[in-house]
C-alpha cells in the first residue's frame, strides 16, 4: 500500500466504506456513489483519490500467482441442465494431483462462490489459496451465459441482476455435484462464499443433505428457516461485528441449527465490516481478523472433510 492509500485509510470515516458497500450491492447507482464520495473529501485528499482507494485493487489482493508452479489451474465448462444450461468456472488443485500420476491421491473439494459481481480475480485467488492447503477447488462464474465476468465489478453487478435467481442457484448446485463426482475428488465437498456467495452456501446446505460435508459462509444471508432441518453439513459462520444487519439476523439461524443438532460455530469478528475478508478492497479488509477467519475455515474443512487419522 503506498503513502497516499495509507493516508486515505487513516482518514476515511466508516460511512464512506458503508457507501461503497451499498454501491457494490446495487443499492446506490454510480452517479450517487460518486456524488456521495465528495462529502468525504478532506484536506489533501480529493474525491478521485478516495474513489480509487475504495475500488478493488486485485493486484494488491493476490496471494497466490496464477502461474504458481505448486498448483494446476484450468477453466472448465460443465453442464447445468436445470440451470442456465452450462456454467464455466476456475478449477484449481495442487500440482501433485496431476492426472498423469498412476494413482493420484483423491482430495476433498471446495466450492468457492463469488459475490454478486461474478468471478473476479479475488475469488480466483481464494480458489488458489485452497489448492495451497491441499484441497481441489472450483469457483464457478454465475455470469457465464451473459458473457462472463466483464473485468469491471459495477458492470458485473448489472449483468448479475439479469440472470434468473432460481436458474443461477441450480448452476451452483450443478457445480457442487460436479466436484463431488470428479475423478480426483474424495467425494467430500465443502463450500465457502462471500456475501451473495455466503447465502448460496447456506441454501446449498439445505438442498444437498449429506452430499455437502461442511460450509464456511462469509457474511452470507440466512437460508429459509423452514429448511434448516434438512442440513447435514457442519456450518461455520463468519460475520463482521460492524455488519449490523447480518449480526442481527444470524441468531435465528443459529437457534435452528442448535435445535436440529447440526454442528455449528459462529464468529462475530470485532472491528470488522462487511467484506472484511477481501484484501483486494483495502478499506474493508481487516488484516487481523481476516487471516484468523481463514485459518478457522481451513481447520473446519479439514475436520469434516478429511478421514480421521
Amino acid at each position: 500500500m503506498d503513502h497516499v492509500q495509507e493516508q486515505v485509510r487513516m482518514k476515511l470515516p466508516a460511512e464512506a466504506v458503508e457507501l461503497y458497500t451499498r454501491y457494490i450491492h446495487g443499492e446506490v447507482n454510480r452517479r450517487d456513489f460518486l456524488r456521495g464520495v465528495k462529502r468525504f473529501a478532506i484536506a489533501g485528499l480529493s474525491a478521485e483519490v478516495i474513489v480509487q482507494a475504495l475500488m478493488p485493487n486485485y493486484a494488491l489482493g493476490q496471494q497466490v500467482r496464477k502461474d504458481d508452479e505448486r498448483i494446476k489451474a484450468t477453466y472448465e465448462t460443465i453442464p447445468s441442465p436445470n440451470g442456465n444450461g452450462y456454467i464455466r468456472g476456475y478449477f484449481v488443485r495442487p500440482f501433485s494431483q496431476d492426472t498423469r500420476d498412476e494413482k493420484p491421491t483423491k482430495l476433498p473439494a471446495v466450492l468457492v462462490v463469488h459475490e454478486n459481481r461474478g468471478l473476479n480475480p479475488h475469488t480466483e485467488d481464494v480458489a488458489r489459496r485452497f489448492a495451497m492447503e491441499n484441497f481441489m477447488a472450483f469457483a464457478p462464474d454465475a455470469l457465464t451465459t451473459v458473457g462472463g465476468y466483464p473485468n469491471d465489478d459495477y458492470r458485473g453487478g448489472q449483468l448479475f441482476g439479469k440472470i434468473d435467481p432460481a436458474k443461477r442457484l441450480q448452476d451452483f448446485l450443478a457445480s457442487a455435484q460436479w466436484l463431488k463426482a470428479h475423478p480426483l475428488s474424495s467425494g467430500k465437498v465443502c463450500a465457502t462464499g462471500f456475501c451473495f456467495g455466503g447465502g448460496v452456501c447456506n441454501t446449498l446446505a439445505t438442498l444437498m443433505s449429506g452430499d455437502l460435508a461442511a460450509i464456511a459462509p462469509f457474511y452470507g444471508g440466512n437460508p429459509m428457516m423452514a429448511d434448516v432441518a434438512k442440513i447435514k453439513a457442519a456450518v461455520l459462520m463468519h460475520h463482521g461485528g460492524l455488519d449490523m444487519n447480518l449480526v442481527k439476523a444470524y441468531p435465528a439461524y443459529e437457534a435452528e441449527l442448535k435445535k436440529n443438532n447440526i454442528p455449528n460455530e459462529v464468529h462475530i469478528w470485532q472491528n470488522s465490516v462487511h467484506g472484511f475478508f477481501n484484501d483486494a478492497t483495502p478499506e474493508r479488509y481487516n488484516k487481523v481478523t481476516a487471516p484468523q477467519a481463514w485459518v478457522r475455515s481451513i481447520e473446519w474443512f479439514n475436520q469434516y472433510a478429511r478421514p480421521a487419522s
